[in-house]
C-alpha cells in the first residue's frame, strides 16, 4: 500500500479524531487570520480618516456642541447641520498663524418625497478648498458645475444618474471610493449647489436657517496652520479671540479613536496569541495521546517492512494533511465572517474600517495558513519519534498477552 493511501485510510479511518483536531486547526487559522484582517481595516479606517481630515485645525460655532458631535459625523456617519456668520471667516484672517483656511456648508437632505434619500450634504469651495478636492481628486478632478455631486461609496447611486434633493435633480459626476468612515453615506457638492439646496428646502417649507440668508453663512473652516507655528497655540487662540466659535485639533479629534483602536488591537493580539497556544497544546496531547494508541498498528507497520523513517513520515504526514484542511477550512469561516459583516463590526467597535487589499489579505491568510501547518507537524513530532523508536517485539508480546 503506498503512503498516500495509507494516510487516507489513517484520517477517515478515525473520523472523530479527525474532525476534532481539523477542528481545533481551523479555530487556530480563523483566529490568525481574521484578527489580522479585523485589525487592518480598523487601522486603515484610522489612516484614511487622518488624511481624510487634511486640515490641522477645524472650527465650528459653539452651538454644534462638544467636539464629538461632529467626530460622529465624520466617524460614523451620523447626520446634522449648524451654521455660524459668514464674517468668522474674516476674523480668522487675523489670527497669527493660520496660513490657509476654507469653508464648508452642512445640509441634510429629508426623508420625503422631495429627496431620494436622507444623506449628510457637504458643499465645499472649490477656489480655497484644503481638504476635500485632493481626496475627491481619484472620482472627478474636474470642477463641479451647479447641482452636480460626488456620492459616497455606500450609496446606491452611479455615477451619471439623478439624485433628487429638495425637488432639485443634481446628476452624479463621480463616486468616491471607500474610506471606511460616515463620508461613505454622504453627498459632495460645491457650495453655490448647497446654498440653492438651502433655498429649494426653504421654499418647501422646511426650515433650515431662522433669518439669515445661505451667502451669509457658514457650518464649519478648515485651517492648514503656518509652518512654525504651534498647532495647539493657535487652536488655543482661536478659542480666546473669536466669541461663538469652537476650534478643535483634528488629531485631538482622532486620538481617542486611535486610543479605543489600541485597546482593541491588544485585545485582539492577546486572543490570537491565547488561541494559538491553547490550539498547540491540545494538539501536543492529542497527537501523544495517539502514539500511545496506535502503538500496536505501527508495530505491525515495522513487521510487514516499513522503515522507522517511514513510519515518522506517517504520521507527521497525517498531521499535515489534517492541518492543510483545517487551516483552509478556518480561513473561508473567517472570511465569511469578516468581510461580509465588516458594518455590524464597525458599529459594536464604533471605529471607521476599511478592508486591506487583495495582496494583504492573501498576505494575511498566508500566514495563518502557515502557522497552522507549522504548529501541527511540530506538535505531532515528539510522536511520530516516539512511534519510530518503539520495540516491535515487546509492543506485540503485550498485545498477545
Amino acid at each position: 500500500m503506498s503512503i498516500k493511501k495509507l494516510l487516507l485510510k489513517s484520517i477517515t479511518g478515525r473520523p472523530l479524531r479527525s474532525l476534532a483536531l481539523l477542528f481545533i486547526c481551523a479555530i487556530m487559522s480563523g483566529a490568525v487570520y481574521g484578527g489580522a484582517v479585523v485589525w487592518a481595516s480598523l487601522d486603515n479606517g484610522i489612516s484614511s480618516l487622518e488624511k481624510r481630515l487634511g486640515a490641522d485645525i477645524i472650527v465650528v460655532p459653539k452651538s454644534a456642541g462638544e467636539k464629538t458631535k461632529l467626530e460622529e459625523m465624520l466617524l460614523q456617519g451620523t447626520v446634522g447641520y449648524f451654521y455660524m456668520d459668514k464674517s468668522v471667516s474674516d476674523e480668522l484672517d487675523k489670527i497669527d498663524g493660520v496660513e490657509k483656511q476654507s469653508s464648508q456648508y452642512f445640509l441634510v437632505s429629508a426623508s420625503s418625497e422631495c429627496c431620494s434619500a436622507k444623506v449628510q450634504i457637504i458643499g465645499f469651495d472649490e477656489d480655497t478648498d484644503i481638504s476635500v478636492k485632493p481626496w475627491l481628486q481619484n472620482s472627478y478632478s474636474k470642477r463641479l458645475g451647479q447641482n452636480e455631486i460626488i456620492v459616497g461609496s455606500k450609496l446606491t447611486t452611479k455615477v451619471g444618474q439623478i439624485f433628487k434633493l429638495y425637488g432639485v435633480e443634481c446628476k452624479a459626476v463621480g463616486k468616491l471610493e471607500s474610506t471606511g468612515t460616515g463620508v461613505d453615506t454622504a453627498v459632495y457638492a460645491s457650495s453655490d449647489t448647497v446654498k440653492g439646496l438651502i433655498r429649494a428646502a426653504q421654499s418647501k417649507g422646511i426650515s433650515v436657517l431662522s433669518k439669515q440668508s445661505p451667502d451669509d453663512v457658514i457650518s464649519s473652516v478648515y485651517i492648514k496652520v503656518r509652518e512654525g507655528y504651534d498647532i495647539d497655540e493657535v487652536t488655543a487662540k482661536i478659542n480666546l479671540d473669536i466669541d461663538g466659535v469652537q476650534a478643535v485639533r483634528t488629531r485631538s479629534m482622532i486620538t481617542g479613536t486611535a486610543d479605543k483602536l489600541s485597546v482593541l488591537s491588544a485585545g485582539i493580539t492577546i486572543l490570537i496569541a491565547a488561541v494559538c497556544i491553547l490550539s498547540a497544546v491540545i494538539m501536543l496531547v492529542v497527537f501523544t495521546a495517539l502514539a500511545n494508541e496506535r502503538k500496536g498498528e505501527f508495530a505491525l507497520l515495522r513487521v510487514i517492512g516499513f522503515s522507522r523513517a517511514r513510519l515518522a513520515r506517517q504520521v507527521l504526514g497525517e498531521a499535515f494533511v489534517i492541518c492543510v484542511i483545517g487551516a483552509l477550512a478556518g480561513i473561508a469561516a473567517a472570511s465569511a465572517a469578516v468581510f461580509p459583516f465588516g458594518a455590524l463590526i464597525e458599529k459594536k467597535a464604533d471605529l471607521p474600517m476599511l478592508s486591506p487589499g487583495i495582496l494583504s489579505v492573501t498576505g494575511y491568510a498566508l500566514i495563518a495558513f502557515s502557522a497552522v501547518c507549522v504548529t501541527g507537524p511540530l506538535a505531532s513530532a515528539y510522536s511520530a519519534y516516539r512511534l519510530s523508536r518503539i520495540d516491535t517485539g515487546r509492543i506485540l508480546r503485550e498485545g498477545d498477552s
